[in-house]
C-alpha cells in the first residue's frame, strides 16, 4: 500500500503541533505584502498614478475610495471560489502553493506598470490569489489540532492573528515611507518580496504541516447532507449581521487615510503621513490580544460567561463607538480647527477593541462550527461578510456622489450614517445570539505512532 509522504491527520498529542510556526511565518509575510500594498493604495492612487503617456493622471478622492472598497469586496469574495478549489480538487497545501504564484505575478504588474492598466491588472490577479489562499491556510490551523491538544486552539488562533497584525505593523509603516521617498516601484516591490517569502516558508515547512485531503465530489453531498445544510442555515444569518463591522473596519485604510491628510499631521515629535496612522491597529492588536486573552476575558468571565457570540455583539457596540471620533474630528475641521492625527489613535483603541472581540471571535466561531470537510467552505462565508461589508461602503460612496463631486453625507454626516447603521445592525444582532445552538466539529486524531 502506497505510504503518504505528508500527514493526512493530526498526531495525538498534547503539546503545539509542529507545523504552527511555518503557517505563523507564512501568514505574517503574507500579510506584510497585502498590508504593504493596501496601505499605500489610497495614496498611489490620488497622487502617483499615471497615464500611458506618463503624466500623471490621478483620481479624485470619491472614485479611490470606491475602487479601494471595490478591490477589498473583490478580495474576499474569492474565499469562496479558493474554498471549493481547496475542498474539492487540490487541497489546502496545493491551493496555497499555486495561487502564491498568481499572487507575485500581481506584484510584478504593480512595480512595473503605474497607469489604471497596470493597476486594474495588479488588483485583479492580486485580489484572486489573495482570497482563494485566504480561507485555506487560517483553516489549515484548525487542521494541526485533534482532541488531545484542541484547548490550544484558541490561544493559537489569537496568535495566528497576532502573526497578520506583525507583518501588516510594519508594512503600514514602512510601506507609506518608502512610497513617498522612493516612488512606486519601491512602493509595491518590497511587499511582493515578502510575498515571495510567504510561499518559500510554507513549502519549507510542508513535512510539518498536516494535509487534510480534499474531499471530492462527496464533498458536494455533505454541504446538502444534514450535518451540512444545518450547519450553513445557522451560520450565514450571523455572518450577514457581522459584515457591518467590517463596513466600518475597513474605512480605516480609506476615508480615515483620506480624513488624516487635512489634520495637524505633528505628532510626539514626529510629521507623519496620512497613511502611517495605520500602523496603529496592528500593533494596538498585538498589545490586545494578550490583554484579553489572559486579563479581560477571564475576568468577564468571572461576571457573566464569554460565549463568542457575546464577544461579538459588544464588539460590534464598540465599533459604533470607535466612529464617534471621526465624527468629532470632522466637526472640528468645519469649523476652521486642525486636530492633531493623534486624535485618530483614540479612535484606533476602540476599533481595535472591537476588532478582537468580533474579528479573532470570528474566525474561530467558523473554525469550530463548521463540520470537518467542510472546514475550507464555512471559513470562506465568514470571509464573504468582509466582502459584503465591503461592498456596502464602497456602494454606499457611490450613492451619496453628486453630479458636481460634492456628497450628499458630507463631514460628519458621513461617519453618523454608520454609526447608527452599526448600532442599528448590533440591536438586531441580539435575538440572533441568543437564539443560536452551538455544535462543534474538531478533526480527528492519529496516533504518534502511526505517523512515523
Amino acid at each position: 500500500m502506497k505510504t503518504n509522504k505528508y500527514l493526512t491527520a493530526p498526531v495525538s498529542s498534547k503539546k503545539m503541533p509542529s507545523g504552527i510556526p511555518y503557517i505563523l511565518t507564512t501568514e505574517a509575510t503574507e500579510r506584510f505584502a497585502f498590508y504593504g500594498m493596501s496601505s499605500i493604495l489610497v495614496v498611489f492612487m490620488t497622487k502617483h498614478l499615471v497615464g500611458a503617456n506618463g503624466a500623471l493622471d490621478v483620481m479624485a478622492d470619491e472614485p479611490a475610495k470606491a475602487w479601494f472598497h471595490y478591490f477589498t469586496a473583490a478580495v474576499y469574495f474569492m474565499p469562496l471560489i479558493g474554498a471549493i478549489i481547496s475542498d474539492v480538487w487540490l487541497g489546502k497545501y496545493k491551493t496555497i502553493i499555486w495561487f502564491s504564484l498568481v499572487y507575485c505575478a500581481g506584484f510584478t504588474i504593480l512595480v512595473l506598470d503605474h497607469t489604471r492598466l497596470g493597476l486594474t491588472a495588479g488588483l485583479i490577479l492580486i485580489a484572486i490569489a489573495s482570497g482563494t489562499i485566504k480561507p485555506c491556510l487560517s483553516a489549515n490551523v484548525g487542521d494541526q489540532f485533534g482532541s488531545s491538544n484542541k484547548h490550544l486552539i484558541e490561544k493559537v488562533y489569537g496568535w495566528f492573528y497576532f502573526s497578520v497584525n506583525l507583518g501588516a505593523a510594519v508594512s503600514m509603516y514602512k510601506c507609506p515611507d518608502l512610497l513617498e521617498k522612493h516612488g512606486p516601484a519601491v512602493g509595491f516591490g518590497v511587499p511582493g518580496i515578502f510575498m515571495f517569502l510567504a510561499m518559500f516558508s510554507y513549502w519549507v515547512g510542508r513535512y510539518k504541516l498536516v494535509h487534510i485531503p480534499p474531499a471530492g465530489k462527496t464533498s458536494w453531498r455533505e454541504i446538502l447532507d444534514k450535518d451540512g445544510v444545518s450547519a450553513l442555515r445557522r451560520l450565514w444569518p450571523v455572518f450577514v449581521f457581522i459584515s457591518m463591522f467590517f463596513a466600518l473596519f475597513y474605512q480605516s485604510e480609506s476615508a480615515w487615510v483620506l480624513q488624516a491628510d487635512k489634520m495637524n499631521l505633528r505628532w510626539f515629535g514626529k510629521n507623519w503621513l496620512p497613511a502611517q496612522m495605520q500602523a496603529a491597529n496592528p500593533v494596538l492588536i498585538m498589545i490586545l490580544i494578550p490583554l484579553f486573552t489572559y486579563i479581560i476575558y477571564p475576568a468577564l468571565n468571572k461576571i457573566w460567561t464569554m460565549t463568542p457570540l457575546r464577544k461579538i455583539g459588544i464588539g460590534m457596540f464598540l465599533t459604533a463607538g470607535s466612529f464617534l471620533v471621526p465624527v468629532w474630528i470632522e466637526i472640528q475641521l468645519e469649523n476652521g480647527v486642525q486636530p492633531s492625527i493623534g486624535w485618530q489613535f483614540v479612535a484606533y483603541i476602540f476599533l481595535t477593541g472591537a476588532e478582537v472581540m468580533v474579528s479573532i471571535t470570528a474566525i474561530e466561531f467558523a473554525y469550530t462550527q463548521a463540520p470537518r470537510k467542510m472546514k475550507s467552505m464555512i471559513q470562506s462565508i465568514e470571509l464573504l461578510a468582509i466582502s459584503l461589508g465591503n461592498m456596502f461602503a464602497a456602494v454606499v460612496n457611490d450613492v451619496i456622489k453628486n453630479e458636481d463631486g460634492t456628497s450628499k453625507l458630507p463631514g460628519a454626516d458621513y461617519y453618523w450614517f454608520f454609526v447608527i447603521a452599526m448600532l442599528v445592525t448590533t440591536i438586531l444582532f441580539i435575538p440572533l445570539a441568543r437564539w443560536y445552538k452551538p455544535r462543534e466539529y474538531i478533526q480527528d486524531e492519529v496516533t504518534a505512532e502511526s505517523s512515523d
